[in-house]
């Protein structure tokens, strides 16, 4: 196999910029997975201002990288723009009427969907790594933090809801368990973080990057450990995507497959080690219960895959002839949006994302938004994938994760949208590589 060299896409003559920029996107990247903490336990009073509190820094990283020429403008940046300044436009006009209602939806297309091509443009594969490594340190106290909220009540400390509230912030589940948010506001946050870190503890466990391996261990059970104490099945089809994901980069690399193989064994022993203790057997039941009843109740796993990863596309385009053709208004389809138009949080337009889009921007706005995302994703895909015949399995790795967040992720939630930003970009920083023979991919 060719050696590989790490391309740097931003200017090396701005040392001092390039490392506050770093510096900026760590920031970003600890607010999400702490902010859910901050309006908590922390600043609960504050907890309304805290949901937009990675704003400030996004806002910061595009300025900082316009005024010092990093370049990450592209087609997807300017034909976003040009759509959200159209639609908030038509949101005073024919929509809602709300100007603040516009304005928080505007953020999300117009703030945080660049900051994707500023990660991808400032970090390179080993600040990628960096940031798996604090992931996998991060992941042991989670899952104890995880399993603390699992076996308590709503009422205990661990469990406090947004602003403190006592009712408590788990999520109904099964057999009188709740599910668990971790360090975030609500449960989706903590199917993304695991879903996220099982990406870095297959990578690891295949790659010769360094990592402790004590640490490694810890985060490995700590991912295992998450799918019964999540009550999710999301979380389980991604770590099962994860694997599938992992198991076609090792097909296109047999140098990898000694390393498969042993991570498998591994996983089993510890399946089983875990499986008779009462802390993994009583949330593996709570689990099984919810899975049963589920697949009662909406017909099946696979018709439920279906439903939710696919349904919600032919329905954004088949219910699209009720909606008015400049839409309801931008930002209308979030919590917050609903909050300040009604006094309430509720799903005004839909919960499915892409209905969300055409219900807010109308069909042929909405669309073109869809559409940008669907080339973007397959031009990532197709990146990640051309990296595996280098013996570069990170981005595509990382694509398990982030291929259907960034698709059709809910992005009118701040932690999904937040997660979207920085899986988006981490996989074009990983992807930047060239051969020995100066071909870049």
């Amino acid at each position: 196999m060719n050696n590989t060299i790490i391309i740097d896409n931003y200017n090396n003559k701005n040392p001092k910029i390039i490392k506050w920029l770093k510096l900026g996107i760590w920031l970003y990247f600890l607010l999400l997975i702490f902010e859910g903490a901050l309006r908590k336990w922390v600043l609960p009073g504050l907890q309304a201002p805290l949901l937009i509190v990675r704003d400030p820094v996004a806002i910061w990283l595009i300025y900082m990288s316009w005024k010092h020429n990093i370049s990450f403008s592209n087609i997807y940046i300017y034909t976003i723009a040009l759509i959200t300044v159209l639609g908030t436009s038509t949101a005073l006009v024919f929509g809602h009427g709300n100007l603040f209602v516009a304005i928080y939806g505007a953020r999300i297309l117009l703030i945080h969907f660049p900051v994707m091509f500023i990660i991808g443009a400032v970090f390179n594969k080993e600040d990628v790594i960096k940031i798996g490594r604090v992931l996998l340190f991060i992941t042991i106290p989670m899952t104890v933090l995880v399993a603390l909220q699992f076996y308590s009540p709503q009422s205990a400390w661990v469990n406090r809801g947004i602003g403190g509230n006592t009712d408590g912030a788990g999520f109904s589940g099964a057999l009188g368990y709740f599910r668990p948010p971790g360090t975030f506001s609500f449960i989706t946050g903590n199917v993304l973080y695991y879903s996220f870190v099982a990406c870095f503890v297959f990578y690891f466990w295949l790659s010769k990057d360094k990592i402790n391996r004590l640490v490694l261990i810890g985060a490995t059970i700590g991912v295992i450990a998450s799918i019964p104490l999540s009550i999710s099945r999301t979380l389980l089809f991604s770590v099962v995507l994860t694997l599938i994901f992992t198991l076609i980069s090792v097909a296109s690399s047999p140098k990898f497959l000694m390393k498969m193989v042993l991570f498998v064994v591994l996983g089993m022993v510890l399946i089983l080690l875990l499986s008779n203790t009462l802390f993994f057997h009583t949330a593996t039941e709570a689990f099984s219960h919810r899975f049963e009843v589920a697949n009662t109740v909406e017909g099946g796993v696979s018709s439920s895959i279906l439903d939710r990863f696919f349904g919600g596309m032919f329905t954004a385009i088949s219910d699209s002839g009720s909606l008015p053709f400049f839409g309801f208004g931008l930002g209308m389809g979030t919590n917050a949006g609903s909050f300040l138009l009604t006094g309430g949080t509720s799903f005004l337009i839909a919960e499915g994302e892409w209905l969300r889009l055409v219900g807010e921007l109308g069909f042929v706005m909405g669309i073109i938004v869809i559409l940008i995302r669907v080339v973007f994703c397959a031009s990532i895909f197709f990146k990640g994938y051309g990296n595996l015949k280098y013996g570069n399995l990170l981005p595509w790795i990382l694509l398990s994760s982030g291929l259907l967040v960034i698709l059709q992720g809910q992005w009118a939630q701040p932690t999904v949208l937040g997660f979207s930003t920085l899986l988006g970009g981490l996989i074009l920083a990983s992807s930047k590589l060239e051969t020995s023979n100066n071909n870049k991919i």
